[in-house]
């Protein structure tokens, strides 16, 4: 399958943007696909060999899991390479536009269970409420 490609532009130096992105203080505040879900719990060694986990669950209870990924390549403020737990290979690209804009791209390869395009708009959903997150806050 081809990987999927993701982007949103968000009004931030790109520091804060990485910060966000990667603080498991910040995690929990925006790593969800809809209001009806939440990230109660994250974790994350930032380092090549490290791993992160981030906890998602239903807001009602009914489901939840946790996303485990080992990450392959980090530079600080650039790019972000990490594998999940089924194998599949994820890139995370920050790239600095100016001086209070940054862009993100989201590149990863799709599972097999769900469609591409539910996948693409269940990632970027959660894209959107980081993107908003770091703009509100």
């Amino acid at each position: 399958m081809d990987k999927v490609k993701i982007d949103i532009t968000i009004l931030a130096p790109v520091e804060k943007v990485w910060d966000y992105f990667n603080t498991p203080k910040y995690i929990t505040k925006w790593n969800f696909a809809h209001e009806s879900w939440y990230c109660p719990k994250s974790e994350n060694d930032l380092k090549v060999g490290g791993k992160f986990n981030n906890r998602m669950e239903a807001k009602d209870g009914s489901f939840g899991f946790d996303f485990i990924g080992i990450y392959d390549e980090v530079i600080p403020n650039e790019r972000i390479k990490y594998h999940i737990e089924d194998g599949r290979e994820v890139e995370v690209i920050f790239e600095k536009i100016d001086e209070n804009t940054t862009k993100v791209t989201e590149i990863f390869d799709p599972e097999k269970q769900n469609s591409v395009e539910m996948q693409r708009e269940g990632w970027y959903a959660i894209l959107n409420n980081f993107h908003k997150y770091v703009e509100n806050n």
